[in-house]
C-alpha cells in the first residue's frame, strides 16, 4: 500500500467523523479542496470539485450550520443525522480514497466512514437530548457552537494533516466507547 493510499484513507476517516458532527461541513470542505486543486478526487467523484457542487454545498452548509440554532429543529435534525452520517461518511470515504480495488474501496467505505461517522453522530445526538433534557434547551445552542467548531477543525486537519486526523479519530472512537460502557454498566 502505497503512502498516498494510506493518506487518502486518513483523510476520508477524519472527514467521516467530521460528518458525525455536521453532515455538510466536511462535504463542503472537501468541494473547496477539489475545487482549488488542494486534493484529487477520485474520477467518477471529481463533479464534487465543481463550482455548482461549491455553491450547492457552501448554502447546505449555512442551512445546516444555523438550523441547528432553532430550538426543537435541533432535536429534529438530530434524529435525522445518523443514517444520514452513515451515508455521507461512506461517500466521502469513497471519494477520497486512491489506488484501491473497488470492493476494497465500498467496504473500507461503509465500515470505516459510514461506521464511525454514525457512532459520532449517534454521541452527539445524544449530547444535544441530554442538554436539552437537563437544561431545557437553554445549553443547545452552545452544543450546536461545538460541534460546528469540531467538525470544521476535524475537515481541515483531515485534508492537511490526515495522520494527526486518524490519531484524533481514534481518541473520539476511544471516548465514545468509554462513553458507553458507562452507560451500559448504569444500566444493568
Amino acid at each position: 500500500m502505497t503512502t498516498e493510499t494510506m493518506l487518502s484513507i486518513f483523510l476520508g476517516i477524519g472527514l467521516a467523523a467530521s460528518v458525525g458532527f455536521r453532515i455538510f461541513v466536511p462535504l463542503f470542505v472537501l468541494s473547496l479542496a477539489a475545487h482549488f486543486n488542494i486534493w484529487e478526487l477520485n474520477a467518477s467523484w471529481e463533479w464534487v470539485g465543481s463550482m455548482t457542487a461549491v455553491v450547492t454545498l457552501g448554502v447546505a452548509t449555512c442551512v445546516e450550520v444555523f438550523a441547528y440554532y432553532i430550538p426543537l429543529v435541533d432535536n429534529l435534525l438530530d434524529s435525522i443525522a445518523v443514517p444520514l452520517a452513515a451515508i455521507a461518511g461512506t461517500a466521502v470515504m469513497v471519494s477520497t480514497v486512491a489506488d484501491l480495488s473497488p470492493v476494497i474501496t465500498w467496504a473500507l467505505a461503509i465500515i470505516a466512514g459510514g461506521g464511525t461517522a454514525a457512532a459520532i453522530a449517534g454521541t452527539s445526538s445524544l449530547t444535544r437530548l441530554a442538554s436539552t433534557s437537563t437544561t431545557g434547551g437553554f445549553a443547545n445552542p452552545i452544543v450546536s457552537t461545538l460541534e460546528t467548531g469540531t467538525s470544521l477543525v476535524m475537515s481541515i486537519i483531515s485534508l492537511f494533516i490526515p495522520i494527526l486526523a486518524i490519531i484524533l479519530v481514534i481518541i473520539l472512537l476511544f471516548i465514545i466507547f468509554r462513553i458507553y460502557r458507562k452507560f451500559k454498566s448504569r444500566k444493568t
